[in-house]
């Protein structure tokens, strides 16, 4: 008979609270079965000695541990498969699916256990081609007709007269070309065979005299922290165009232009600070200069309480607009958050903050209005369904009905109370129902609290009332997603250029990101609004409200106007 080993011991018959079950330094009981199989014989007859309840207790107390570590392994795995392959969906009926399928359990049994999966939905009429509304930034060529013009008499039957229609047929024509371009002027030189003048032609007035125009800084700029191409890439790409451009001239070109940004940047943070519901969170990132830190005044560097260095994104969101803000540094996403709101206006009231339920992102001294991501609550369900398939339908489908009805107010254009009426109306019945049956399966029972079930579910019993905020004030949001969208920019960044080789060049970062990703939350063309940024740089630095990304093309027309 093989031993029993790693037999952790609890308390007695007397003992109250159990410890944790952590896998490391468990005490050891040597035990042989037929051990096992005495004490069992005699507890026929007798009762239980106090030696012989210890032993059967710390047995029973090994198989829920193997138990709970078995079920926390397999979600592990589950989780590891994702971070891998990715996570194919999260649809509530696929997730339960892939949970039966993996399980080995007939996903059609009964109508009421496991309902029928939905009809696919309808697909939309239409060839799946751009129409031509959406290129915006292309070049238009009108083209007249060669012989009519409006008012003249029809040549087919002799009598009407045509006129223009509103609407014009349309052709799109794509051409490739490099994404910075270049011209070169040869301007003629002559050059007297006596006196040894020379005479050069002059440039055109539109040649200007800077090499690189303010396109591209703008281009380079979209490119690099809109789109995540490093400069080396971009190098080897123009290259291969025959127009060259090395990666450390990128740079010098964006740090040039960086002084006609400032203002700009430092007017997004105020009305930033402003706005009624603030999300924000944060990624890891990583900075050279932090790695290796020189030493000041010939004395060795002295290490720094954090070692992290994080990408936090803010995205606020105000009265018509949705300002994005991006810092990189030591500094957690709370902290950040925190030195924007000390912009806001003493006379508002605090703001909505939506965020994950960590500590970390929550400012410290300023006053909030806690709300927690629902998403995230949801996900942790998602992760353990493959355990627990049954269960985490009942939970997810709640969701989907709340996340349905949200989807609802936005399609009949609510305002934020009659948003709030009808989730109190038709989510908070759903809620409440998803609550009372949390509460029993931990409270009867039902979940070992210490399962992965059990985790998701304390969860979201520990963080109720910020979870639920949206069913008790107007305009909360359901969670975090339009964060953890603009945080793609930074890690975008991240996987391509892996780093940023200095504070300084972070802080660049941080603000073509901001100004690139503001842009995109509000329908406003980055690379022109770069572009015209340069070229009003006068007017930016005298009155930078009136260039914020909504408010830019008036103050062009305004400035056309003098």
């Amino acid at each position: 008979m093989s031993n029993l080993r790693k037999i952790r011991r609890k308390h007695g018959r007397s003992g109250g609270q159990v410890e944790s079950a952590e896998p490391s330094g468990p005490e050891r009981i040597e035990l042989e079965m037929s051990e096992l199989e005495a004490i069992l014989e005699r507890s026929k007859t007798q009762p239980l000695s106090e030696q012989d309840y210890e032993r059967l207790h710390a047995v029973l107390q090994t198989l829920l541990f193997l138990t709970q570590e078995l079920d926390k392994n397999r979600v592990s795995v589950q989780r590891l498969k994702q971070m891998l392959f990715g996570t194919t969906t999260e649809k509530t009926r696929k997730v339960i699916q892939q949970a039966l399928t993996e399980a080995g359990v007939d996903s059609g049994t009964s109508d009421d256990d496991n309902p029928q999966p939905e009809p696919p939905a309808e697909k939309a009429k239409g060839h799946g081609r751009n129409g031509v509304e959406e290129y915006e930034g292309a070049e238009k060529v009108r083209v007249a007709h060669p012989s009519l013009r409006g008012g003249d008499t029809c040549p087919r039957c002799k009598k009407g007269k045509v006129y223009e229609t509103a609407k014009p047929t349309c052709l799109v024509r794509i051409r490739g070309q490099a994404p910075l371009g270049a011209t070169v002027y040869e301007l003629q030189k002559l050059r007297c065979n006596l006196c040894g003048e020379i005479f050069t032609a002059p440039a055109p007035p539109e040649v200007g005299s800077q090499k690189y125009d303010a396109e591209s800084a703008a281009m380079i700029a979209l490119l690099k922290y809109g789109s995540g191409m490093p400069f080396n890439r971009l190098q080897r790409l123009q290259g291969s165009l025959g127009i060259t451009l090395p990666n450390a001239t990128q740079w010098e070109i964006l740090k040039n232009c960086l002084p006609v940004f400032i203002p700009i940047h430092e007017a997004l943070i105020l009305a930033a600070a402003q706005g009624k519901v603030v999300h924000n969170d944060d990624t890891g990132m990583k900075i050279l200069k932090f790695a290796i830190p020189e030493p000041v005044d010939g004395q060795e560097p002295t290490k720094s309480d954090r070692k992290g260095v994080f990408t936090s994104g803010i995205v606020s969101i105000g009265e018509g607009h949705r300002i994005a803000l991006f810092f990189t540094g030591h500094r957690h996403a709370g902290e950040n958050l925190e030195e924007v709101l000390k912009r806001r206006a003493a006379e508002l009231a605090p703001p909505i903050q939506m965020c994950d339920a960590l500590s970390r992102n929550l400012p410290a001294e300023l006053k909030v209005i806690l709300s927690n991501c629902l998403a995230h609550g949801r996900r942790r369900f998602v992760e353990v369904a493959m355990n627990f398939p049954q269960e985490c339908l009942y939970v997810l489908e709640i969701f989907k009905a709340v996340y349905q009805n949200d989807a609802e107010a936005k399609a009949r254009g609510f305002s934020d109370q009659q948003r709030l009426e009808w989730h109190q109306a038709h989510s908070g019945p759903k809620m409440d129902e998803l609550q009372k049956w949390m509460t029993e399966q931990i409270e009867q029972h039902l979940v070992e609290p210490n399962s992965s079930l059990g985790e998701a579910i304390a969860y979201m019993l520990n963080h109720w009332e910020a979870l639920t905020l949206f069913l008790r004030r107007p305009g909360a949001p359901l969670d975090n997603n339009i964060c953890e969208r603009a945080l793609k920019k930074a890690i975008l960044h991240r996987k391509n250029a892996y780093f940023y080789k200095t504070e300084n060049g972070a802080r660049a970062g941080d603000l073509f990101m901001s100004l690139i990703h503001t842009c995109e939350l509000n329908k406003v063309n980055p690379f022109d609004y770069l572009t015209e940024l340069q070229k009003h740089a006068n007017e930016l630095t005298c009155t930078p409200d009136d260039w914020l990304p909504w408010n830019y093309q008036r103050a062009i027309q305004s400035t056309a106007s003098l």
